[in-house]
């Protein structure tokens, strides 16, 4: 059988420099780059840790937490990031209503935040995860607190009512 023109030439062509491959490193590369931007930008759902010793009021707040300094308040302790800075019994013996460890604290990892954005007069932003049966005179001086420390985006965290719970309350 007779080889069209064509097909000489593919053969010359395939003999001098061989058959074609598909080149795998600029395709690893890629996946690679698409692997890393998922991973960084999967991140974006904001959650608030979990304390079995704090049960947050039910709502309906549809807004999704944002990363801010945290401060966990129930009938015992008032931590911040964790860390534990006053027992509630001290604060509610006190006569004073701003709460000296709590100022400090505040005033720290507010120094430590300026570091990184630099204006002075940017007001701080704090979530306040505090049990539903904390004493309002506690949370009261924390509110007082916070805002002698220009803390003045203060939100408050709640737990998002269920469907079926909605008909029921």
């Amino acid at each position: 059988m007779k080889s069209s023109v064509r097909a000489k030439r593919m053969e010359r062509h395939h003999k001098r420099f061989g058959k074609g491959t598909l080149q795998l490193v600029s395709l690893m590369d890629i996946f690679t780059i698409l692997v890393f931007f998922l991973l960084v930008n999967s991140s974006t759902v904001e959650q608030l840790p979990s304390s079995k010793t704090i049960e947050l009021p039910k709502s309906t707040s549809e807004r999704l937490p944002e990363e801010t300094l945290l401060i966990m308040v129930n009938n015992d302790n008032v931590l911040v990031q964790g860390r534990k800075i006053a027992s509630a019994d001290a604060i509610m013996k006190s006569k004073d209503n701003v709460i000296p460890a709590l100022k400090t604290e505040l005033q720290l990892q507010l120094s430590q935040r300026l570091g990184i954005s630099g204006s002075p007069d940017d007001p701080g932003e704090v979530t306040i995860m505090g049990d539903r049966e904390i004493p309002y005179k506690l949370l009261k001086r924390i509110l007082y607190t916070l805002s002698e420390s220009n803390y003045k985006n203060i939100s408050l965290a709640v737990a998002k009512r269920s469907e079926k719970n909605e008909g029921a309350n």
